[in-house]
């Protein structure tokens, strides 16, 4: 029985135990990007995965996207230029020049999906996978699923899909949804909460929301990312208001940039 519930305990979510501007709170973090990233850190990297494990984190999000010879690699953006000064499109490029290029923050070479599943595996973390794969590959995605299993990743794995492939990861790995999304996917013969969960950034996010996604079992995590506050004239102060906000709605669950992380720990 210790043996199991270590197994179990191993792959949750990083949990913290921590009092938030007066409230007791445990909140799990998710790495957005890859790991911990600032202006030190490329993002997706080995540097910033090291980071995240020596700063507790037990998930981390990673951005998945496939090079011209179909290899499967994390990579934000769909060109090299902004850490390696490369302006090819990862579409365009293959594996063989992209794992050349050398970040010029940290020296990172950009990494196989699988080594970032490895990292992950061998640090037990758990993954949560932003498909950045335009169109539908079934033979790309099967090898997905495969490669997941193989590194015992995919019960614990979530994902932000798109349109194209969601009927083939449903039920195999689970899926983000918007409320919406989420009523018209209960319609649907075969439907499982455990198939989906409900993710949104807090400005789309209300307190009915949270209430409802418990109320019929539904997994909630909040986005705390920079890109939303791109137009706030303080972006910290703003983000604070956030994360204050969806702590108070019940929201224990949180991808974040790392910046923000101070904000739901104390």
């Amino acid at each position: 029985m210790k043996q199991l519930l270590s197994l179990v305990l191993a792959f949750v979510p990083v949990m913290y135990s921590a009092n938030v501007y007066g409230q007791g709170k445990t909140v799990a973090l998710i790495a957005h990007r890859g790991g911990v990233v600032d202006s030190t850190f490329t993002e997706n990297g080995l540097p910033a995965l090291k980071e995240a494990v020596r700063q507790g984190y037990k998930m981390v999000e990673t951005d998945m996207r496939v090079t011209a010879d179909g290899v499967l690699i994390a990579n934000h953006d769909a060109d090299f230029n902004r850490f390696y000064g490369d302006p090819r499109k990862v579409t365009e490029t293959k594996w063989e020049h992209a794992r050349a290029l050398t970040s010029k923050l940290d020296g990172n070479h950009p990494m196989l999906l699988e080594e970032v599943f490895r990292f992950c595996a061998e640090n037990k973390m758990a993954i949560m996978l932003d498909n950045k794969i335009a169109g539908m590959d079934s033979a790309l995605f099967s090898g997905l699923t495969a490669m997941l299993d193989r590194y015992h990743l995919r019960k614990t794995a979530i994902m932000i899909g798109t349109d194209e492939s969601t009927e083939f990861f449903t039920g195999k790995v689970r899926l983000s949804c918007s409320r919406k999304q989420l009523e018209e996917n209960m319609k649907k013969p075969g439907y499982h909460a455990d198939h989906y969960y409900l993710f949104e950034r807090p400005a789309n996010l209300r307190q009915e929301d949270v209430a409802w996604a418990r109320k019929h079992s539904i997994r909630v995590v909040a986005a705390i990312n920079k890109y939303h506050y791109r137009k706030s004239a303080d972006m910290m102060a703003d983000a604070k208001k956030d994360c204050e906000r969806m702590l108070a709605y019940g929201v224990t669950e949180f991808q974040i940039d790392s910046e923000f992380r101070q904000f739901l720990l104390k």
